[in-house]
């Protein structure tokens, strides 16, 4: 997420107690001790499906659904095809009604499961389950704590994702005792984490670790042995200034970013210029626009970086801009086996995410 209105905390005393006390007993009962290495394949990698958190009016904003659900109904549309899309949804009459919305629309409904959730927001990326292989290459659902971005959004709802996903799937299940948000970080697959200081390192996230402590529980849990740091800027948003909004890994040797000049800091742009892989190879740096105007009520022009790889397609937010057509050529020609989707999010970056920050993948 790059840039967020802050929301205002409305969850009642009595549901947080007991939200706690819930999560905290099946924490306890966690499937599998944090014995083993673990790794997290690359978004490139083979997909069996992608998450989202669909859009519902019972959270921060009444009109949720009327600002968001044609960005969530292009993404499924996208992205079924490929891969299973797992939808979760509010509650049972929501189940009925987005179930009722996509079928209307054409969609494969084969290629789509449903899973009743409760949540507070849409940012599945930051929140959801991060998919993992142990030491015998079985898939592990990892659940990291996650805290609202520092405290700043409810989030006890949220929070409990990775565990009712574990639950349902039947699969191994390990927590990790360390805030960290998807979009934190960007793996290449190949030993190399990427992320920013100013969203991990963060006594608003994880007072008291050092960045040494910080770089063992990425070793031990996502299997990376190699990182690229870069400062970023607490503060600037409600993340803290995630890596998505960025930079991205892409193919063997590559990062996807931005022109130095289009930096909020020129500096970390040096220090991508100059990081090297698990190898001791320098990256190949790709570069992609940002929108010529800015998007309404954010002040920032629009970014492209944050787009998902799927197995057939990369979803890439437009903006109604002369730039969106540069971005997809350029993504064309680092994905030329992806069929480059462009979906209008500008609502959606208004609350400050695009397509990477609301999809989470589940390897095959």
């Amino acid at each position: 997420m790059i840039v967020m209105k802050i929301f205002i905390f409305s969850t009642l005393a009595l549901f947080f107690t007991a939200s706690f006390a819930t999560a905290k007993t099946d924490r306890e009962n966690s499937q599998e001790k944090a014995t083993s290495m673990y790794v997290m394949p690359s978004e490139e990698s083979q997909h069996e499906g992608t998450w989202l958190q669909w859009p519902h009016n019972y959270g921060w904003d009444p009109n949720h659904i009327n600002r968001y659900e044609e960005i969530w109904i292009q993404m499924a549309k996208a992205l079924h095809t490929g891969e299973r899309v797992h939808i979760i949804v509010y509650d049972s009459r929501e189940l009925t009604r987005v179930k009722g919305i996509l079928s209307k629309r054409g969609l494969d409904m084969s290629k789509i499961d449903f899973w009743d959730y409760p949540t507070d927001d849409v940012w599945v990326r930051d929140n959801g389950p991060i998919f993992v292989r142990d030491s015998s290459n079985r898939l592990v659902v990892q659940n990291w704590k996650f805290n609202g971005w520092g405290g700043r959004a409810d989030y006890w709802k949220d929070d409990y994702i990775p565990i009712d996903v574990a639950r349902d799937l039947g699969l191994p299940r390990v927590d990790v005792p360390m805030v960290n948000e998807g979009g934190s970080i960007e793996i290449d697959g190949k030993g190399t984490l990427m992320a920013k200081k100013s969203s991990i390192i963060n006594k608003n996230r994880n007072p008291g670790l050092t960045q040494a402590k910080v770089e063992s529980y990425f070793r031990k849990y996502l299997g990376v042995t190699n990182f690229i740091w870069l400062k970023g800027q607490a503060g600037l948003d409600i993340t803290d200034d995630h890596i998505d909004g960025t930079a991205r890994f892409a193919g063997e040797n590559r990062i996807v970013t931005m022109k130095r000049s289009d930096f909020v800091n020129p500096s970390e742009y040096d220090v991508l210029v100059k990081a090297r892989n698990a190898e001791g190879k320098r990256y190949q740096i790709i570069h992609l626009p940002i929108t010529e105007k800015e998007i309404l009520n954010t002040g920032y022009q629009g970014i492209y970086v944050n787009y998902y790889v799927a197995n057939e397609v990369v979803i890439v937010p437009t903006y109604n801009d002369p730039m969106d057509q540069e971005a997809i050529r350029i993504l064309s020609e680092v994905y030329p086996t992806r069929r480059i989707v462009g979906i209008n999010m500008e609502k959606l970056y208004e609350d400050g995410g695009a397509a990477h920050c609301v999809t989470q993948q589940q390897p095959a």
